[in-house]
């Protein structure tokens, strides 16, 4: 048995590529250094949160290093939004609650700034 070039499978990759609508035609050529850079990228992102996170306290690397990566460097700050750090459900619901209430409080400020725009308006014209 022949060792592999390429750990991802290119069938995978192909059909990934084929779904922007710039690709028209796939060169064999091009999908396997696709497939080999994905390859060398993720080993890379790996082992940089490895290096740098908690996981070499627990032999593992872990989501929240990828996560930590994605945010801290500079260099992956364009995965910050594919790997998020975890929040709890609970203080994501408190989040969007103050959120809420923080823009009504916005709004009742905007409406009585405009009553009072009015009432200086009415008096200041009598």
């Amino acid at each position: 048995a022949e060792p592999r070039l390429v750990s991802l499978p290119l069938s995978r990759i192909r059909v990934i590529m084929k779904s922007s609508p710039e690709v028209s035609s796939i060169n064999q050529d091009a999908l396997f250094l696709t497939a080999k850079a994905t390859e060398l990228f993720v080993q890379y992102l790996a082992s940089y949160s490895y290096k740098h996170g908690r996981g070499k306290e627990k032999n593992a690397l872990t989501y929240t290093d990828l996560s930590h990566t994605a945010e801290e460097c500079e260099t992956f700050q364009f995965l910050a939004d594919i790997l998020p750090k975890k929040i709890l459900a609970s203080k994501y619901l408190k989040m969007l609650e103050k959120e809420k209430r923080d823009g009504e409080v916005g709004d009742d400020n905007d409406e009585e700034e405009e009553d009072e725009d009015k009432a200086v308006g009415d008096s200041g014209g009598s």
